[in-house]
C-alpha cells in the first residue's frame, strides 16, 4: 500500500489549484476578448449609424433647401403673375375707358351732324317759305330764283340808278327796295349780299352800285350793318343788281366748324 503523505498532498492541492486558475484566467481572457469584439461590433455600428444619419441629415437639408428654391420661385411667378394680371386689369380698364369715350365722341359727333343736317333742312324750308312771301310782296315782275342756298332777286341798273353808270339809288326804286328790306325784317337769320353785274369790265363800278343798294337798305331802311355785304363781279353777258338772301353763312359755318373741332 503506496502512503501519501500530507507533502504530497499539499503538492498535490497546489498543481490542481494552479490548473484550475490557469483554466479560470484562460476562460476570463477568452470572455474579454469577446466582450472586446461585441463593443467593437457595436462601436462600428453606431458609427454606420451616425454616418447614415449624417448623409440622410445631408440629404433632407439639400432637400430641404430645393424646396425652399421651389417656394421661392413659386413665389417670383405668383407675384410675377398679380403684376401682370394688374396691368393686364389696368390697360383693360384704360381700353374701356378709351372705347367709352370713343363711343361718347362718336354720340356727340352724329348729334352734332344731325343738327348740320336739320339745319340744312330748315334753311331748305325756310328758303321756300322766303320764295312765297318774296313773290307776293315784290310783285309777278321781279325775278326772283333760288340758287345755292340762296334767294337771288336780280333787278335792271336803270331801275335801281336811272342808267347804267348811275351810283345813287332813285326815289323810284326805293318802295321795291323797301319791299326786300321788310323781307330781311320778317326773317331775321337770313342775311343780304348784294352783287354788281357788269358786262364790260367795270368790276369798280359795279362795286359802287353794289354799295350804294347796301347803304340804303342800312341807312335808309334800318337793315344791320352786319348782315349786309357788297361785292362787284364780272356778269359775262349780264348787267345789274343780284340781292341775294341767304342764311348767316358767317355764323352757321363759325358754328359748324367750332363743333367739329370740339
Amino acid at each position: 500500500m503506496i502512503k501519501i503523505t500530507p507533502l504530497q498532498i499539499l503538492i498535490i492541492a497546489l498543481v490542481l489549484m494552479g490548473t484550475g486558475i490557469q483554466e479560470l484566467h484562460a476562460q476570463r481572457k477568452s470572455e474579454l476578448l469577446a466582450t472586446i469584439d461585441s463593443l467593437q461590433n457595436q462601436l462600428r455600428i453606431a458609427n454606420d449609424s451616425i454616418a447614415t444619419a449624417r448623409a440622410s441629415e445631408r440629404a433632407s437639408q439639400a432637400q430641404a433647401q430645393s424646396y425652399e428654391n421651389q417656394v421661392n420661385e413659386l413665389k417670383d411667378a405668383n407675384a410675377t403673375l398679380l403684376k401682370n394680371l394688374g396691368s393686364f386689369a389696368e390697360v383693360s380698364n384704360k381700353n374701356t375707358a378709351a372705347l367709352t369715350k370713343a363711343l361718347s365722341s362718336l354720340e356727340e359727333r352724329e348729334a352734332e351732324l344731325k343738327n348740320i343736317v336739320d339745319t340744312f333742312s330748315t334753311h331748305d324750308s325756310t328758303i321756300i317759305a322766303l320764295l312765297s312771301d318774296a313773290k307776293r310782296t315784290l310783285g309777278p315782275d321781279t325775278k326772283i330764283a333760288v340758287g345755292s342756298g340762296s334767294l337771288v332777286i336780280t333787278a335792271g341798273l336803270e331801275t335801281l340808278f336811272g342808267s347804267d353808270t348811275g351810283v345813287e339809288v332813285v326815289d323810284a326804286s326805293k318802295p321795291w327796295l323797301e319791299g326786300v328790306a321788310n323781307l330781311l325784317k320778317a326773317y331775321p337769320q337770313f342775311s343780304a349780299t348784294i352783287e354788281g353785274l357788269s358786262m364790260t369790265g367795270e368790276i369798280s363800278m359795279a362795286a359802287n352800285q353794289a354799295t350804294a343798294v347796301m347803304n340804303h337798305f342800312q341807312q335808309g331802311l334800318g337793315i344791320e350793318a352786319t348782315r349786309l355785304s357788297a361785292r362787284g363781279r364780272d356778269g359775262n353777258f349780264s348787267e345789274g343788281i343780284n340781292i341775294l338772301l341767304h342764311p348767316d353763312h358767317k355764323g352757321f359755318y363759325s358754328q359748324v366748324r367750332s363743333e367739329i373741332q370740339r
